[in-house]
C-alpha cells in the first residue's frame, strides 16, 4: 500500500480565495485539496490522512469552531490554521485553547501563510510519529502474561525483586524469571528504559489491567473513523 501524502486542506466559502490559496501552495510543492463547503470536507476527509487544515472561522453552513471540534476528535487531531476576515478575540482564544496552531487575519502575506502551513505540517508529522511509537509499544505491552504485567508494573514503581516477591507471594527467583521475560518482550535494556516505557504509556493512571491500557494504542482502537451527523 502506498503511503498517504501530506495534504493541505483549504476550507473557505469564498471560491476565489480558495483558488488563490490553492495556486500558491501548489507552487511551493504542497499537495492541496480545496473545499467551499465544510460539510463536504468532513464527508470526504479521513483521519488517517496526514496533513493540516486551513480553515475559515466564519462560514454560514458550519462554524469553524464546530469543524475544529469534529476534526479534533481524531487520533491524532489534525492541526488547524484558522483564517478570518475580522478580528474576533474571543473566537481566536477559543480556537487556540482547543489546539489550533495559528490564527491568520485576512489579508495576510504569503510568507505568513507558508510559515503557518509549515508549522502545522511539522506538528502533524511529529504527532503521527509519536502515535506510531505508542502503538508499537502497546502491542509489545499486550504480549505480556498477566503475571509478567504485574511484575512490570511493580518494577516501574521502583520495587526490588525481593519486595515484588513479597507482594505477589512468590519466590525471588520466579520474579527474576518474569522480569527477564518482560525486558525481552518489551525490547528494553535497563530499568531506566522500563520506567520511561511506563511513563510514555501513562501506566501510573488507574486502569483495570495493563492489557486494557495497551488497547488504547492499538490501530483498531485509535484509528476509528469519525462519524458526523448532519449540521444543525
Amino acid at each position: 500500500m502506498q503511503p498517504l501524502l501530506p495534504t493541505v486542506f483549504v476550507v473557505d466559502d469564498d471560491p476565489s480565495f480558495c483558488r488563490a490559496v490553492e495556486r500558491l501552495l501548489r507552487s511551493y510543492g504542497h499537495r492541496v485539496e480545496a473545499y467551499a463547503s465544510p460539510t463536504e470536507f468532513i464527508a470526504r476527509w479521513r483521519p488517517e490522512q496526514p496533513g493540516c487544515l486551513l480553515l475559515d472561522m466564519t462560514m454560514p453552513e458550519l462554524p469553524g469552531l464546530e469543524v475544529q471540534r469534529l476534526v479534533g476528535a481524531a487520533n491524532p487531531p489534525m492541526p488547524i490554521v484558522f483564517i478570518s476576515g475580522h478580528s474576533d478575540v474571543e473566537s481566536c482564544v477559543r480556537a487556540m485553547r482547543s489546539g489550533a496552531t495559528d490564527f491568520l487575519l485576512k489579508p495576510f502575506h504569503e510568507e505568513e501563510l507558508l510559515a503557518a502551513v509549515g508549522r502545522a505540517l511539522a506538528r502533524d508529522q511529529e504527532q503521527r510519529r509519536s502515535l506510531t511509537e505508542l502503538r508499537e509499544m502497546g502491542y509489545r505491552l499486550a504480549s505480556l502474561t498477566p503475571r509478567e504485567a504485574e511484575v512490570f508494573r511493580l518494577v516501574a514503581k521502583g520495587m526490588l525483586n525481593k519486595q515484588i516477591a513479597a507482594v505477589l507471594g512468590t519466590k525471588e527467583g520466579t520474579v527474576k524469571m518474569h522480569r527477564g521475560h518482560v525486558m525481552r518482550k518489551l525490547e528494553l535494556g535497563s530499568v531506566a528504559e522500563l520506567v520511561t516505557f511506563a511513563d510514555r504509556l501513562r501506566l501510573d493512571d488507574p486502569c483495570p489491567s495493563l492489557h486494557a491500557r495497551a488497547g488504547r494504542y492499538r490501530p483498531e482502537v485509535t484509528g476509528e473513523r469519525l462519524a458526523m451527523g448532519a449540521p444543525t
